[in-house]
């Protein structure tokens, strides 16, 4: 990744306590030749990050076809999670999405945004709203929206 998504995720994570800490587990995706499909691609990938997947965690896929939260409302969820006690698994698909076995696995799908994002970004813009809405849990002057 180029440092300025490195040093953007850093700065988010570090940012955060104790309570909510963010892990960041990177899966290499597959290198598709000729003779290797899109779904081919994708379902090697989706077991790449099954297998990844801490056995106990509640997992979360990033998916436009996601529901929508506010900050607020993401808020609520990250208090739900927190309070809940188990460690939550946030997938984000490779170039060509995530596999049907990861979608089966998720409890909960999150639809960013409308928009597509680079996978860089991404890193950037999850860790930052994570950030947020833990601030905004804390009553910390961060978050100053609606």
């Amino acid at each position: 990744m180029p440092g300025w998504v490195e040093a953007g995720y850093a700065e988010y994570a570090k940012r955060l306590s104790s309570e909510c800490v963010l892990n960041l587990i990177e899966i290499d995706p597959v290198r598709r030749g000729k003779s290797t499909s899109v779904s081919q691609a994708r379902k090697e990938e989706g077991r790449r990050v099954l297998a990844a997947i801490p056995k106990a965690a509640v997992v979360i896929a990033l998916d436009r076809r996601g529901q929508s939260w506010s900050t607020k409302d993401l808020a609520r969820e990250l208090t739900h999670w927190m309070s809940d006690g188990r460690d939550r698994a946030l997938l984000v698909g490779g170039a060509d999405g995530l596999s049907s076995d990861c979608l089966v696995r998720c409890t909960q799908r999150w639809a960013l945004s409308a928009l597509t994002f680079p996978h860089p970004l991404v890193r950037v813009i999850v860790a930052e709203q994570f950030y947020r809405a833990w601030s905004l849990t804390r009553g910390h002057p961060y978050h100053r929206g609606g």
